[in-house]
């Protein structure tokens, strides 16, 4: 995978020295307030080599974000085969994002999910790219209005994986290829 670029963003592939951030933005109470869990080094790392493994087999997912300024990791953003979706078949792709809170607010998210949505449209051709949030996460929803998604409230759903609490109504967010284009 060639890393993508922004202004001030690097979009990689993870390195080995990337685990002890990712077990960081993963087990960080603040930044998964809207998951319900924190996940263990055990898990984490579980995960980061599924992550790791699936952009060397598909050439996309969710990508290291780092700062082309220091070269800090900062978290993740990227594009994900999703198998949750009631209202998609398997296989829809989603956008997605995770950071450190010291971050947030500075525009990372949003400058890292255009190229993201760039090379979903343009170099992978997809023609619909979804998200999907707890309907309290207005950080993220609001991501997902700025970079031109839009709510579709046919497609929220109750996340199959989370338990009966705040956490399981979820908000569907869409953009097609076409929309995309036309921005």
């Amino acid at each position: 995978m060639t890393p993508l670029e922004t202004k001030r963003l690097r979009i990689r592939n993870w390195t080995d020295d990337d685990r002890e951030l990712f077990h960081r933005i993963n087990s960080d109470e603040t930044v998964m307030e809207f998951f319900g869990f924190q996940r263990t080094r055990a898990q984490s790392d579980e995960l980061f080599d599924r992550l790791k493994t699936g952009i060397e087999e598909r050439g996309y997912g969710f990508w290291a974000l780092e700062l082309k300024e220091t070269g800090a990791c900062i978290g993740f953003t990227g594009l994900l085969p999703a198998t949750i979706v009631p209202s998609r078949p398997d296989g829809c792709v989603e956008i997605g994002w995770r950071l450190v809170p010291e971050c947030w607010g500075k525009g990372y998210v949003t400058e890292a999910a255009e190229a993201c949505l760039a090379f979903g449209f343009g170099t992978l051709a997809l023609p619909e790219i979804v998200s999907f949030a707890v309907e309290a996460n207005q950080r993220s929803t609001a991501v997902m209005q700025r970079i031109g998604m839009t709510h579709d409230a046919s497609g929220d759903f109750d996340h199959p994986q989370v338990e009966d609490n705040r956490l399981k109504r979820h908000v569907f967010y869409t953009l097609s290829a076409q929309q995309w284009r036309e921005r």
